[in-house]
Parts: C-alpha cells; structure tokens; sequence
C-alpha cells in the first residue's frame, strides 16, 4: 500500500517496480534521477540534494519524483548504488592481500569522485545490486583465504572503513587549505617550524627520534600515496596469519 506514491510500509526500493502504478511508460528511470542527484552532490555536497532539487534536475514535479523514489533515503541508496557501478573488476590474481589493495586504492578513487560518499557508506545503503557484485567480487578474491566467510565479509567491512576513515581525513585537509587566506605552503612552514622548536627542548625524545629518523614531519611532503598502501597493507597483513 502506498499514500501519495510512499510506502506505508517497510519496503526495499530494489523490490518496486521503476514506477508505481498505472499508466503510459515512465518518463524517468532511477538511472537517470540517481545520475542527477549524484551530480549535485558531486557539484554542490550531499546537503544540495532534495527531492525537489532532483525534480526540477530531470523535468520532472516534486510530486511525481516521490512515484519513482518513495523516500529521500531511496534517493541516497539509488545514489551510492550509481557510483559503486564504477568499479572495475579483474579476476582475482590469487594473491588475495594484492587484490584486496587494488580494491582499496579503487574505492580511494570512487570517494575521491564523490566527496559524499564516505558518509552514506554504511550497510543501510550498500546493499544495491552494483554494491552487491562488488561484495561478492571481494568473496571471490578472498578465496585463498583460509577464514570462514563471515571473516571475509568483516575483512571487507574493515578495509571499506580504513579506507573511508583515510579520505575523509584527505578531504577536510583539502577543504581547509582552499579556506586559509594565505598558501598552504606558508601555512605548513609556520607549523612544521613551531613543532620543530617544540622537539629541539628535549621534552618529546621518542616523538623527536620519531619524526627526524629519515622521514618528512607530518603533512611535509609526504607521499599520501604509499602512507595509503602501507595503511592497507598493514590492515591485510593481520588476517590469515
């Protein structure tokens, strides 16, 4: 049962029909109204997405979309389905850690596209049928992996969120220089010298030996890439030992 085009009840948006009702052939495809509100996210943030903005997106009424998408969070789950189609599977090399980085490093890449997706990532939303085949792509890789595959699946989940974890990190970097009034190089200067005079007291030996032991201070031309891999792979290296 539906009142106003919403369900009155618990449903899953991958169990309607493309619309509900009635009537001539639908005007609009989830397709087409997820690619317009991941376009607004993309453009503007996830906070830009309405049901009206998405409307007026893809010529459609406020009104009418809700016959497509019942609720806002159908939208979100219609959203993060859309761009977990980007992936791009390559059967598994039998190395189950390598595959399970160069799936890492895709989803780095995916959330890079789409800043807001970090917060939609959740099991509330990734259940879709893209994020479905990158489930059982990611079970497929693991093969050699000799856990049960409940394991597998909490191994997944943990990448998923280091990953996540590491990018919102990068994007509020990136959102903080583009809103200091001066370069960030400047900015990075003052702090990386303050912290230098802070560990020339002698009070932070270990932190000194630490930060001065062959490697860049913190933020100071570092390489983001391989601090990545390094993150992963230390994640990867406690399972299946």
């Amino acid at each position: 049962m539906t009142t106003g085009g919403r369900p009155a009840e618990p449903e899953v948006i991958w169990s309607r029909p493309q619309r509900a009702g009635r009537g001539p052939r639908p005007a609009h495809s989830r397709e087409s109204i997820a690619a317009e509100a991941v376009r607004v996210a993309d453009a503007e943030g996830i906070e830009a997405v309405s049901m009206r903005r998405v409307a007026a997106g893809v010529g459609a009424g406020t009104m009418s979309l809700y016959n497509y998408v019942p609720r806002k969070e159908d939208l979100y789950e219609l959203m993060v389905d859309a761009v977990s189609g980007e992936y791009e599977f390559t059967p598994p090399s039998g190395d189950w850690r390598a595959d399970q980085l160069a799936l890492a490093r895709q989803t780095r890449a995916l959330m890079h596209r789409h800043p807001w997706l970090p917060r939609l990532l959740s099991p509330v939303y990734g259940f879709g049928p893209n994020a479905l085949r990158y489930l059982e792509h990611s079970l497929d890789c693991l093969a050699p992996l000799d856990v049960p595959d409940t394991e597998k699946l909490e191994l997944v989940a943990a990448v998923n969120g280091t990953v996540a974890t590491y990018v919102a990190g990068e994007l509020a970097l990136a959102e903080r220089a583009r809103t200091l009034p001066w370069s960030e190089a400047e900015e990075q200067g003052v702090r990386t010298a303050w912290l230098g005079s802070r560990l020339a007291t002698g009070e932070y030996p270990r932190l000194a030996a630490a930060l001065t032991g062959g490697g860049p201070v913190p933020g100071a031309g570092l390489d983001m890439d391989a601090v990545f891999d390094r993150s992963v792979s230390r994640l990867l290296g406690a399972w299946g030992t």
